[in-house]
């Protein structure tokens, strides 16, 4: 990927990393890439990534200090430089903070997109990581049988001894979508919203399900309004914990907006110009929309420049 693609414009989507995923079972190999001194290590606390000095790359010695990982994931190399991403107990930053000579600060994640602190391949990557070690820290335990499982593969495979269950990544769809009325789209907010904060709507992908179908039920669900003419924009992964989300537009069949109110605080029709308000953080009423990082900020965006032409058919 390039960050000519389209996608690269979304928070986490550009990550230029070869993962190398059919080397991953030849230990020795990665344990010569773990042992070079020009890999790098991301740091993970918790769940929380750790920076140096507003720098996320740690040398081996400097992750180190740290003391023994829980887990270890090999990401992938790009440019000459491997990275791997380590993962300790929330109480490790303090133990180190206090030994290091170089200002160490955990920054969930989250706040790093928003504020735009890390260059947008080493996002990507810490994306990739934040999952992946998400994954491990839930997975301890096999599903089939209870017993301890245990990692393999670099990081990207857990075993069951006991019963011989082999478990991967999981990575959870979701659709997030814009019906379109012409020059009005419809959008939502959630109680736990920054106030005055409206965004497209959303929702996982349930089995044996289709996204076009999801994003029809899931419009339907939540705000009352039929769709149809479901559109692909592009996705975004989101490592909260591990989704892919699924950018749609829709036409909206009809225009009464009924709210569940359990998934919505509220919902409603919003014009071009309103929308463009939003974004630009000018709205009359102090409205806004999700950050240039989140999916939903392209899709109103798109929404504002190109109209009904977003959607197809």
């Amino acid at each position: 990927m390039s960050l000519s693609d389209p996608s690269t414009a979304l928070g986490f989507a550009f990550n230029p990393l070869d993962r190398r995923s059919q080397q991953r079972d030849d230990e020795a190999f990665i344990d010569r890439l773990r042992h070079d001194p020009s890999t790098r290590f991301l740091v993970f606390t918790g769940d929380v990534p750790v920076l140096k000095s507003g720098d996320v790359l740690f040398t081996a010695n400097e992750a180190a200090q740290f003391g023994e990982p829980l887990q270890s994931i090999f990401l992938g190399d790009a440019d000459g430089r491997t990275l791997f991403a380590y993962g300790f107990e929330k109480s490790a930053a303090e133990a180190s903070a206090s030994a290091s000579a170089t200002p160490l600060e955990p920054i969930d994640l989250r706040s790093i997109a928003l504020r735009g602190l890390v260059e947008p391949a080493l996002l990507g990557a810490l994306g990739q990581a934040k999952a992946m070690l998400d994954w491990h820290r839930r997975h301890r335990f096999c599903a089939n049988c209870g017993e301890k499982s245990r990692v393999a593969t670099a990081g990207w495979r857990r075993l069951c001894d006991a019963c011989g269950a082999q478990h991967f990544p999981r990575v959870d769809p979701v659709v997030i979508m814009v019906a379109i009325d012409g020059e009005r789209c419809l959008l939502g907010r959630q109680r736990q919203f920054a106030p005055g904060m409206y965004s497209a709507l959303a929702g996982f992908v349930e089995p044996g399900e289709t996204a076009e179908d999801a994003v029809s039920r899931e419009v339907l669900e939540e705000a009352g309004v039929h769709c149809s003419a479901v559109t692909y924009f592009a996705t975004q992964p989101w490592p909260f914990p591990s989704s892919l989300m699924i950018g749609c537009f829709a036409r909206a069949d009809d225009t009464d907006i009924v709210i569940d109110t359990t998934e919505l605080e509220d919902a409603r029709w919003f014009s071009r110009a309103e929308v463009a308000s939003m974004l630009d953080g000018t709205h009359p009423d102090g409205l806004s929309a999700p950050k240039p990082f989140a999916i939903a900020h392209h899709l109103l965006r798109a929404f504002v420049e190109r109209g009904a032409a977003v959607v197809r058919g």
